[in-house]
């Protein structure tokens, strides 16, 4: 009796385990949307500067190359929740026709390249990434900018900057409407640029530099991208 017990228990459970695979096998997508919060989301990533235009900072800590290090960590933890995620360089290299000459002539064609690969994707979402420098040493702080021109906007900002706030610990900043920047200003999709921090204050471009602090910044804005997906939070 105790035996067949046991080989009625051993069928049974191979039984269950076998609906159990059946079922993720046949409704795969729909277990993949239910644990992965940016399933299907399409978000492009625009590290700033590359090529021969290191923005700011000096060859020790170069914006074009902590960017784009950023940038790379942040299509990491998106791509983990479910995101496919484009990003309009990922070498140090800019986007201008190599044959094109001059700085000026090269900055153009690169913002323009960069429009239009944003433009013309299916991107629900896009946001630029760049570090700050100014003469003063004293000001410090990642903030997020925005256009208000999409309602979206406001929104991916402000969540964005409210991570940044929490896991930084560094910064009470607020996002910002910025009208003069040439992406935000003539983009057809939500989007938002950050400036990470300044690499002009001593304490904030050491913090930059470290993998560890990049780590943090680039959790703060997938997260704050992943809110903005997924939090029924308005945003006034």
């Amino acid at each position: 009796m105790k035996q067949k017990i046991k080989v009625f228990s051993f069928v049974l459970g191979v039984l269950l385990l076998f609906l159990i695979l059946q079922f993720q096998f046949f409704h795969k997508d729909t277990w993949r949307s239910w644990s992965l919060p940016l399933s299907g989301k399409v978000i492009y990533l625009d590290p700033g500067h590359g090529g021969p235009d290191g923005g700011a900072g000096d060859q020790e800590a170069l914006e074009k190359h902590i960017a784009l290090s950023v940038a790379f960590k942040v299509r990491d933890y998106l791509q983990e929740q479910g995101a496919i995620v484009l990003m309009t360089r990922e070498t140090d290299k800019d986007l201008a026709d190599p044959k094109t000459r001059g700085y000026s002539r090269r900055k153009v064609e690169d913002l323009q390249k960069r429009l239009k690969m944003i433009n013309s994707s299916k991107a629900d979402l896009f946001i630029s990434i760049h570090l700050n420098s100014i003469p003063g040493p004293q000001w410090k702080g990642a903030q997020t900018f925005f256009t208000p021109y999409f309602p979206e906007n406001k929104r991916a900002a402000t969540f964005i900057q409210d991570e940044l706030i929490r896991n930084l610990e560094n910064t009470d900043r607020t996002a910002k409407v910025l009208q003069n920047v040439y992406i935000l200003k003539n983009a057809k999709k939500p989007g938002a640029l950050v400036e990470i921090g300044f690499l002009s204050n001593q304490e904030e471009r050491k913090n930059l530099m470290s993998v560890r602090y990049q780590e943090k910044v680039a959790a703060s804005i997938s997260h704050g991208i992943t809110r903005y997906f997924t939090d029924e939070k308005s945003i006034k």
